[in-house]
């Protein structure tokens, strides 16, 4: 058996489209959709994954500002910062790239942000609302694009058993909770599991639908999988490769070469998860923005 890969790129691409045709309509009406990012020092990631954010978000037709601060910022100033982009009235939608700098009070920063411009869903009013079964608000860009990824590859985790390896506050907690709740991409039956899992080997073979989102690169080995079950490999991790032109090379939680023999379906990395979050994010700038429509 082969896997089938799940490319994330055309999925997201579709998304995309959809966003684009309702910013259209939203300026139609008068309002165009605002996304401030914040970002915090040189880490060469983050600032690679701001700058992808931004392209999509002006493809979109979003108007989308990046706000660069020094890695030595005060914490009085970054909060007086998300205060001013709290009462912009362009600003639709906000986040803070993460991580942040050790001396910053990274809870302190997210909390500032008030609810309604919460696109990255970290602000315990939205995190409640979402435990609490309220999925109208906003949904955790990487979760739901999982979830957006599996339904339209057509692999419905309804009545399945999904396995997250990983409890991360950004990916499993939350996805493991929107699989839970009785809705479009949820009824499933969940286990939510960790590097320090008991018998993780065990636990991971007996899912329908792997998500491995641990940050362990090729953690999951091709033993750990089900035949057949479909493997979502939600990991992003640089390790050291000579050959490669830059020294290293991109790797997800689960070794593919051996996976994609006895999955049924695999995502690759990259390619796979990481264009379904850009692409989720901007859906809710669109969702905020449709929210200040309202409010007129």
């Amino acid at each position: 058996m082969t896997a089938r890969i799940l490319h994330g790129v055309a999925v997201a691409e579709a998304v995309r489209a959809e966003v684009k045709r309702d910013v259209e309509a939203l300026k139609a009406r008068g309002v165009t959709p605002g996304l401030a990012v914040v970002l915090v020092g040189e880490n060469p990631a983050s600032t690679v994954y701001v700058g992808r954010k931004r392209e999509a978000a002006l493809d979109a037709g979003i108007e989308a500002r990046v706000v660069h601060l020094p890695a030595d910022v005060p914490q009085a100033k970054l909060e007086q910062v998300i205060e001013e982009l709290n009462a912009d009235p362009g600003v639709h939608g906000m986040i803070v790239q993460l991580p942040l700098p050790r001396h910053i009070d990274a809870r302190a920063v997210l909390w500032r942000i008030r609810p309604e411009k919460d696109v990255d869903c970290l602000h315990p009013m939205n995190v409640g609302r979402l435990t609490a079964g309220d999925l109208d608000g906003f949904h955790p860009a990487t979760p739901a694009g999982v979830l957006e990824l599996l339904l339209r590859c057509g692999y419905s985790p309804e009545g399945m058993r999904v396995t997250i390896v990983g409890r991360s506050n950004i990916v499993g907690r939350p996805l493991s909770i929107l699989l839970s709740h009785n809705w479009r991409g949820g009824n499933a039956t969940v286990t939510l599991a960790h590097t320090r899992t008991r018998e993780l080997d065990a636990v991971t073979a007996e899912a329908d639908i792997l998500v491995a989102a641990s940050g362990k690169p090729n953690l999951v080995t091709g033993d750990m999988v089900k035949a057949g079950a479909v493997v979502v490999d939600v990991g992003v991790n640089r390790v050291e490769d000579l050959s490669a032109p830059k020294g290293y090379r991109l790797v997800g939680d689960v070794a593919f070469e051996e996976v994609q023999e006895v999955a049924a379906a695999i995502t690759p990395v990259p390619g796979g998860v990481g264009p379904m979050t850009v692409a989720m994010l901007l859906r809710n700038v669109v969702k905020a923005a449709s929210g200040a429509v309202k409010l007129r």
